[in-house]
């Protein structure tokens, strides 16, 4: 089962709240250890001060020395002693600020606010506040925010709870009932598997990585391996310290919730698939065109354009010829992606792009029936797939279709029987990224094949990719987690 410790400095600490059993002091949980072997432990350290080698650090490093989850993390910790990390990245920061400071604070020059885990009192500072949270996941935090010619935030510190008047102990109760709820909703009566797994989905995503079918393979291969797979979503995000591990299975980007989640899963030494490094890696097509070129591995003849090089522009098809495809950075399943034959066409089409993007990828057009798919896994070839063409158009997905986009047909075949160049050439593709999860796509004419992108969480969709491998394809997904989990336990890197 599941338990919940609040570990105080003193007794009197928690004088103002209500009695309960799960509150224990810093030095009866220092002495004496908590928890069974049956029951994951989650640790809420309210100690008045995490100074290096006090009580309130050795409450958090003795609970991660015994397995149990506690926040905040020696990592929080240290991070909060490093002032260097607190240019926080806040776009509108002075924006939101001077909207928030009533009329005549103009001449004000500092200001702070409490934040209730990643909770503050003032609405127009929330996003800010949760951000901050998500960053140093800490009970209780100040933020301090300063401006000489523009605000910006000047300190993010630990908050001892006896610090707090009768109005702050007020808020922090209802956030501290509000978040234990939402991250330990509900015992178990006994843990039945040996490890918990995250499969972090949407369920209104237009086009997944994964169909609801393939998902229900994934939570059946993990039980026959012993790991429980509990699908979670975007509002589950301090959840994330129930698991040993995530596995990403939505449109993941650098800039929204899937990073954000991959990057505290592996701040909380958790396996994750795809990590932070790959989803930033694969989703910007700029990055992995100049990586394939730099590792001398062939892809289509590709110039950059920027916005405002009119020269540039012009250049362009003079050096690579009409047809040309245009990408923005940052597109998937097809999206972003434009075909243009003419010089009109051309600047018809930047100029909508670059309302996206400052730079734009252009590559010759490389006609084919299909595309190849191969699968990789830790390094090793994992399924191969034709993705033909949608009918009457010359991308695999076509969204200009009435109604729902429309998908070419697909053919998933043995890899021993697909083409040596290309597996050989997809696995020197994920080479240069890591040792997660990878789908490249690659096109070949004759004999020569050439790299369009690399997938750091590929679609995996009963009735196509599993179309030869069948349950099997789960099954050694699950069973890679569980290699990772299994080494993660004993010490060992991966």
């Amino acid at each position: 089962m599941t338990r919940l410790v609040i570990v105080v400095e003193k007794a009197s600490d928690w004088g103002s709240y209500y009695p309960s059993v799960d509150v224990v002091t810093a030095m009866d949980y220092l002495r004496e250890p908590v928890g069974g072997d049956d029951e994951r432990t989650h640790v809420i350290n309210l100690c008045r001060s995490y100074k290096y080698l006090g009580t309130g650090y050795y409450v958090s490093l003795l609970a991660e020395a015994r397995g149990h989850r506690v926040m905040p993390s020696v990592r929080t910790v240290n991070d909060l002693r490093r002032r260097s990390l607190y240019g926080i990245a806040i776009d509108d920061l002075n924006a939101k600020l001077t909207h928030f400071l009533p009329a005549g604070g103009r001449d004000t020059t500092d200001f702070g606010t409490l934040v209730y885990f990643g909770e503050t009192a003032y609405p127009a500072l929330q996003d800010l506040a949760r951000q901050v949270f998500e960053m140093y996941p800490c009970p209780l935090l100040r933020i301090e925010f300063e401006r000489e010619r523009v605000w910006q935030i000047s300190s993010v510190k630990p908050v001892g709870l006896h610090t707090l008047d009768d109005a702050q102990e007020d808020a922090f109760a209802a956030e501290l009932d509000r978040f234990s709820k939402k991250l330990w909703r509900k015992p178990r009566a006994r843990r039945l598997y040996r490890y918990d797994l995250a499969m972090l989905v949407d369920q209104n995503e237009a086009m997944p990585p994964s169909n609801k079918q393939a998902l229900k393979h994934f939570v059946k291969a993990g039980k026959e391996l012993g790991i429980e797979v509990d699908q979670i979503g975007k509002n589950d995000y301090q959840r994330l310290a129930e698991y040993d591990g995530l596995f990403i299975r939505e449109t993941t980007a650098s800039d929204n919730h899937t990073y954000s989640f991959a990057h505290r899963a592996e701040r909380e030494g958790m396996v994750v698939m795809d990590d932070p490094s790959s989803i930033l890696r694969c989703t910007n097509k700029i990055f992995l065109n100049d990586l394939m070129v730099s590792r001398k591995l062939a892809v289509p003849r590709t110039e950059i354009l920027y916005r405002d090089d009119t020269k540039g522009l012009r250049d362009v098809a003079a050096k690579l010829g009409y047809p040309l495809v245009l990408k923005i950075p940052d597109g998937s399943f097809s999206r972003g992606v434009v075909k243009v034959e003419s010089e009109d066409e051309l600047e018809k089409a930047t100029s909508e792009l670059f309302q996206h993007s400052a730079l734009l990828l252009v590559q010759e057009f490389v006609a084919t029936e299909f595309d190849w798919r191969i699968g990789v896994l830790n390094r090793e070839p994992l399924y191969a797939c034709k993705y033909y063409m949608s009918r009457g158009h010359w991308q695999i997905y076509n969204h200009g279709a009435k109604g729902a986009a429309k998908t070419g047909n697909s053919e998933t075949i043995p890899i021993r029987d697909a083409p040596a160049e290309v597996v050989k050439l997809a696995l020197k593709a994920t080479s240069a990224i890591g040792d997660g999860l990878y789908g490249v796509d690659l096109k070949q004419v004759g004999d020569k094949a050439v790299i369009i992108e690399v997938n750091d969480n590929p679609s995996i969709d009963a009735g196509v990719e599993d179309d030869y491998l069948g349950e099997d394809l789960y099954r050694r997904i699950m069973q890679e987690f569980l290699r990772r989990m299994e080494r993660k336990r004993l010490g060992i890197n991966s």
